[in-house]
């Protein structure tokens, strides 16, 4: 199994149900600020040009949330109980559709957009905290997303929440004590630890450069 990875929100949370899961599997570091996303045996994974990606033999993946629901089924690990399937894959999909896209546009254009829009700030900052704020009280109602079973949904929280203030403002994880709750009890879990060192064991660009930015947003310049 080749799990293709940077230290980026979304590679981290398919990382984490690796460590947990026990899984074997072969670390391949892809450096997106170097454009690595971009070459064309990594565009044959995945024609979207982002991680993580998964090859599993003859299957192929890409999109973390597919990552995670496809690792569920095939271990029967960290899933609910049968009964409660369609409740998983409709928080799966407000995360995937919702939590993640608005977090991501939120961070664009609150610190990397090549000109300033008090509009486009505005709104991805009030929709990336109106879906935090589902997820806080959700969690709210229980120790995990699904009550008491600790599932790839809390993975999938605990990719991109380490990231709140940086995704609105300095103080927003203020806000939602639930998740800084959950998140305290993940990242003390060895394989959180595992997963989170995982990058460190590679050398990915650090600076956001003019080569990186073209990497990362070509749509600046083109």
């Amino acid at each position: 199994m080749e799990f293709y990875f940077n230290a980026a929100p979304n590679p981290l949370k398919v990382a984490l149900f690796l460590e947990e899961s026990g899984l074997d599997y072969t670390p391949v570091p892809v450096d997106t600020k170097r454009g690595q996303q971009h070459e064309p045996g990594f565009r044959k994974i995945n024609p979207n040009g982002k991680v993580p990606a998964l090859v599993d033999g003859d299957q192929v993946l890409f999109d973390s949330n597919a990552i995670l629901l496809y690792l569920g089924e095939k271990t029967g690990q960290f899933m609910p109980a049968a009964a409660d399937r369609g409740q998983l894959l409709s928080w799966l999909m407000f995360i995937a559709s919702g939590v993640g896209p608005y977090s991501g546009q939120s961070v664009h254009f609150g610190h990397f957009a090549a000109e300033q829009s008090a509009y486009a700030l505005k709104r991805y900052r009030y929709e990336a905290n109106r879906h935090w704020q589902i997820l806080e009280d959700r969690l709210g109602q229980g120790r995990y997303m699904m009550g008491e079973t600790y599932t790839i949904l809390d993975m999938a929280i605990w990719g991109w929440a380490p990231r709140i203030n940086f995704i609105m403002e300095p103080d927003a994880e203020s806000r939602f004590p639930n998740i800084m709750r959950l998140m305290a009890e993940l990242n003390a879990r060895p394989a959180a630890q595992r997963a989170q060192a995982l990058p460190g064991k590679y050398t990915f660009q650090q600076e956001m450069d003019d080569a990186a930015m073209r990497h990362m947003y070509p749509q600046i310049y083109a």
